[in-house]
């Protein structure tokens, strides 16, 4: 039985049309779904699946479902789901179990009701599901021929689970895959988090000192978006290559630290704990704005700036100001939460169209031979990566060359038969 908040019908009309907006817009799922609708290639097959519920993530679960899976439904952060969205699939007859702003229990209840039926495939996004698998479900973990995993930090529980032998199931990195991190981390990143924090603030980039703390890809993408609307920007790094990275692009590269009393607007966008903590928060500007992209709310050391408060009010919808002594303000998004889905849309459209497309087909590279590989962490075959890109271009009406077979000889490549 689903479980989401439909009390309004014209809620599931509505997000009907969000759907349709985004399937108009994802030419590659579109040609997948018309090979998966005759080939059947899950059919007998469950899927459970958390990922940020919005209309490119019912996208992917409906292209899941011309393949002829069983799908069962989640979100992967509460404020990231949208409940119209979730209305019209349970409308289509889908099992969802999601809520926009569920708290801790009802989130994880969402998750138990997800894999209750026993799936046979996972689609994680942040390894909340497979947690569970791991821990509380660990009696269905035997049943999964294995799981694909969206995110940066997603992939990094995977891989200490795997490090300590504990992995029940082989897992895919979609996250690693060079049709998602490129595109999805860096551009997808970069785009909607700047979305997400002018359309919340209503307040310009231009001029401004933007820190970002992080330049893995997405912290890339932030930044770029960020020189690109005109700010100066400044990168915090722990990793010695990065950081070089980061200063050859450009950037002004600075300890934590120092760079918490000159930044106007803070993005933390790293994978780990406590990039802002208190002996930041004392150093900060009037009015500094505070923003995580990261996936989990635990960047920005939530604790430490309430502790430190002597005042809390929300000022305008995902704005919360946090008054400190001497009266110096401080303003956090999104409470802490990834920004460009808990404040705004997510990545754009076009950009999931290709993430989606490698979810759906390493779903598919489970189904047939899940039950051959080891219980590790794999990357996504180079294979897929390149149907993805292939079908992109495709869609773009853009061509490219081929080696020619001496080409491929002298690069040791195979011949194609």
């Amino acid at each position: 039985m689903s479980d989401v908040f439909c009390s309004d019908p014209s809620q599931a009309a509505a997000g009907r049309m969000k759907i349709e907006w985004a399937r108009s817009h994802m030419p590659v799922c579109g040609a997948l779904s018309q090979r998966f609708l005759r080939d059947r290639p899950l059919a007998g097959l469950r899927v459970a699946l958390s990922i940020h519920l919005e209309a490119k993530t019912a996208r992917l679960a409906e292209l899941l479902r011309d393949a002829g899976a069983e799908m069962a439904v989640t979100g992967s952060n509460p404020l990231s789901t949208q409940d119209d969205v979730a209305c019209a699939l349970a409308a289509g007859g889908m099992e969802v179990f999601a809520r926009y702003n569920a708290d801790e229990g009802r989130y994880r209840r969402h998750l138990l009701q997800v894999l209750e039926p026993g799936p046979h495939l996972v689609i994680d996004d942040g390894g909340d599901l497979v947690h569970l698998l791991h821990t509380e479900r660990a009696d269905l973990a035997a049943g999964v021929l294995g799981g694909a995993e969206e995110t940066t930090t997603g992939v990094l529980r995977l891989r200490l689970l795997a490090r300590e032998g504990k992995l029940s199931f082989p897992m895919l990195a979609v996250n690693d895959a060079r049709c998602k991190f490129l595109f999805d981390n860096r551009y997808g990143t970069g785009e909607s988090v700047w979305a997400a924090v002018m359309r919340t603030t209503n307040l310009l980039v231009a001029g401004k000192t933007v820190v970002v703390m992080g330049y893995g890809w997405c912290g890339k993408g932030v930044a770029l978006r960020a020189r690109g609307l005109g700010a100066h920007v400044v990168v915090t790094e722990v990793d010695p290559v990065r950081a070089i990275e980061a200063h050859m692009d450009g950037y002004r590269v600075l300890p934590s630290e120092e760079a918490a009393a000159v930044g106007d607007v803070f993005i933390t966008v790293s994978g780990c704990q406590d990039l802002l903590t208190r002996r930041h928060f004392e150093v900060m500007k009037d009015g500094a704005l505070l923003a995580n992209a990261g996936h989990f709310d635990v960047e920005i050391n939530l604790p430490d700036l309430a502790a430190i408060a002597q005042e809390r009010q929300t000022v305008r919808p995902n704005i919360e100001r946090f008054t400190l002594a001497g009266g110096r303000r401080l303003y956090l998004l999104a409470g802490g939460r990834l920004v460009n889905l808990a404040a705004g849309d997510g990545h754009p459209v076009e950009i999931m169209d290709l993430s989606f497309a490698l979810q759906a087909l390493s779903a598919v590279y489970l189904a047939q031979r899940g039950r051959e590989l080891e219980k590790k962490v794999y990357p996504v075959p180079a294979g897929l990566d390149l149907e993805v890109a292939e079908l992109k271009l495709a869609s773009l009406g853009v061509r490219i060359d081929r080696l020619t077979g001496e080409q491929g000889r002298y690069l040791g490549l195979e011949e194609e038969p």
